[in-house]
C-alpha cells in the first residue's frame, strides 16, 4: 500500500489552518469573554466586599451610637433622679427646719406667756401677802411688839453710826416716835445706844396713833423707820427685785 504524501501534507495543512482559524475566531473570543467575565465577577466580588465592610462599619457605628445614646440616656435619667432626690432632701430639710423653728417659736411664746403669768402671779401674791401681812401685823401689834422692835433697833444703830453723826451736826434733838408709849426699860436701852453713838444729843420719845406700829427715829432731816409698814414694804421690794432679776424663774424651776 502506497502513501499519498500530497494528500497527507494537504490534510496537515488543512488541520493547521483549521487550528489557526479556531484559535483566531473561536477560542480567543471565548477566552477573552471568560477573562472579561472573571474580571467582572472579581470586580463585583470586590464591590460586594467593600459594601459588606461599609455595612459592617455602619452597623458598628450604629451599635456604638445606640450604646452611647443608651449610656447618655441612663446618665440623664440618673442625673434627673439625683437632682430629684436633692430637691426632695432640700424640701424635707427646709420643712424640718421650718417645723423646728415654729416649734421653737411656740415654745418661746409659751415660755414668755408662762413667765408673764408667773410674774403677774408673783406680783399679785406679793401684793396679797403685803396686804395680809400688814393687816395681820396691825391686828397683832401691841406694846410688846413695839418693845421688841425698839430693842431690835438698838442692835441696828451701830452700823448707822456715821449717818447718825452726820445728821446730828445740824439737829438739836432726836425724836423717837412709836404708835404706843414704850416701856421705860426699852426707852433707856434706846437712849443709851444712841448716846453711845452720838454723845450729847438729847432724845425725846413721842407717840402717834396714826403711825404704823414700830419705831421711827428722826434726827434733823434724817428719818429711819422700823415699823410694820417699813418691814412689809421691804418684803415687797425684795419680791419685786427677785422678779426683776429672774429669781422667780429659778424658784419656779426648782419647784417643778
Amino acid at each position: 500500500m502506497s502513501i499519498d504524501w500530497v494528500t497527507v501534507l494537504a490534510q496537515i495543512a488543512n488541520f493547521l489552518v483549521l487550528v489557526w482559524l479556531l484559535k483566531r475566531f473561536l477560542y480567543k473570543p471565548i477566552l477573552n469573554g471568560i477573562d472579561s467575565r472573571e474580571a467582572e465577577i472579581a470586580a463585583q466580588m470586590s464591590e460586594a466586599a467593600r459594601a459588606q465592610q461599609k455595612a459592617a462599619a455602619a452597623e458598628a457605628d450604629f451599635v456604638a451610637q445606640k450604646q452611647q445614646l443608651l449610656a447618655g440616656q441612663a446618665a440623664l435619667v440618673e442625673q434627673v433622679r439625683q437632682k430629684a432626690e436633692q430637691q426632695r432632701d432640700a424640701l424635707l430639710t427646709e420643712a424640718r427646719e421650718k417645723l423646728e423653728q415654729e416649734r421653737q417659736d411656740t415654745l418661746a411664746h409659751l415660755s414668755r406667756e408662762r413667765e408673764r403669768f408667773t410674774t403677774e402671779l408673783y406680783k399679785a401674791s406679793a401684793e396679797t401677802l403685803y396686804q395680809l401681812a400688814g393687816r395681820a401685823l396691825h391686828d397683832l401689834a401691841d406694846e410688846r411688839l413695839e418693845e421688841h422692835i425698839a430693842l431690835h433697833v438698838v442692835s441696828q444703830l451701830t452700823p448707822l453710826s456715821e449717818e447718825l453723826a452726820s445728821a446730828a451736826d445740824n439737829a438739836e434733838e432726836a425724836v423717837a416716835t412709836t404708835h404706843a408709849p414704850l416701856p421705860e426699860g426699852a426707852r433707856q436701852e434706846v437712849k443709851a445706844a444712841l448716846q453711845a453713838l452720838v454723845p450729847g444729843l438729847p432724845l425725846r420719845f413721842a407717840t402717834d396713833d396714826s403711825q404704823s406700829p414700830g419705831l421711827v427715829l428722826r434726827i434733823g432731816s434724817t428719818q429711819l423707820d422700823w415699823t410694820v409698814d417699813s418691814y412689809t414694804d421691804e418684803l415687797v421690794g425684795l419680791l419685786e427685785e427677785r422678779l426683776a432679776s429672774g429669781e422667780s424663774g429659778r424658784m419656779r424651776d426648782h419647784g417643778e
